[in-house]
């Protein structure tokens, strides 16, 4: 397993958690985790890399061992976050850019907003929300103020044991070791003698503002970074939002001005745990190409 080392960085007002691998003289590859994730779980795709590579992740505001709003979080302060971390880690070059599900969401959003800090992009299931109608925005305020009423709390487990086995159950796929290994990360102390989701709970809350996928496309034609579209065969958040023929989904596609759409077998949404030496090969070939 390839060593990591841990930075703490003062952006915008929050201490977020940063984790790198490899020396300082190889390329940077920035890596974005998804909701609820860590950037420890990278770890199976960074083992699985053939070249040198300088690898960032971020814990995003609010989970892993970055501060935590204890508040509403909101999508644009993701963007932010990624721009100033950026701007530390290379104030200067474009740089390649990975990111899974919200990271991808984000990643994607920030590759539009400012073209030319993003060299290449891997987007991994980050594929947007569905589409949501403008009749839909009373409802979802409501329950948003509904919801700020209340605390809002994660399940706790006996231990990390209990916890492995709650993420096998949720993915199959992950072998009693990767459980193992994720739930050194994925869970925290709840300070009552048990284990829950290392993630500021107020992420559970409902966003008031609805999606509006046409400002996204907007911004995602802005693009000019060649993007590899990755997606999982078995993923069940695909599946929820999308049909691979659907008018809206290639419309999605459509934004991009070079686009190369992969799907990997065998997997579900979270790639880069159930097929991490797939994802790594096609991260490397298409940065390499």
């Amino acid at each position: 397993m390839k060593t990591c080392s841990s930075e703490f960085l003062r952006i915008r007002g929050r201490r977020l958690h940063v984790r790198i691998w490899g020396s300082e003289t190889a390329p940077l590859l920035v890596l974005l985790h998804g909701w609820c994730d860590v950037s420890a779980s990278w770890q199976f795709v960074v083992d699985a890399l053939q070249r040198d590579w300088r690898i960032v992740a971020p814990d995003w505001r609010g989970f892993g061992l970055s501060e935590w709003n204890n508040d509403a979080y909101w999508f644009p302060d993701y963007i932010a976050d990624l721009d100033a971390l950026l701007l530390h880690y290379s104030p200067q070059d474009s740089v390649r850019l990975v990111g899974h599900s919200l990271g991808g969401n984000a990643g994607t959003l920030y590759a539009g907003i400012r073209p030319e800090r993003i060299l290449k992009l891997v987007n991994l299931e980050g594929l947007g929300l569905r589409l949501y109608q403008p009749d839909e925005a009373a409802e979802r305020y409501a329950n948003w103020l509904d919801q700020l009423r209340d605390t809002p709390t994660f399940r706790s487990y006996p231990d990390r044991t209990a916890f492995a086995a709650r993420l096998q159950k949720e993915n199959p796929r992950l072998s009693p070791e990767k459980a193992d290994y994720l739930a050194q990360f994925m869970g925290e102390d709840d300070g009552a003698g048990g284990i829950h989701q290392a993630a500021d709970p107020c992420h559970r809350w409902v966003n008031p503002i609805i999606y509006r996928i046409e400002e996204a496309k907007s911004i995602w034609r802005r693009v000019t970074a060649p993007v590899l579209w990755v997606t999982a065969a078995d993923s069940f958040i695909f599946k929820q939002l999308f049909a691979i023929d659907s008018e809206d989904y290639r419309s999605r596609l459509a934004c991009f001005r070079d686009v190369r759409e992969v799907a990997v077998q065998d997997c579900g949404h979270n790639l880069h745990h159930d097929q991490p030496q797939q994802v790594a090969q096609l991260i490397e070939e298409f940065f390499v190409a």
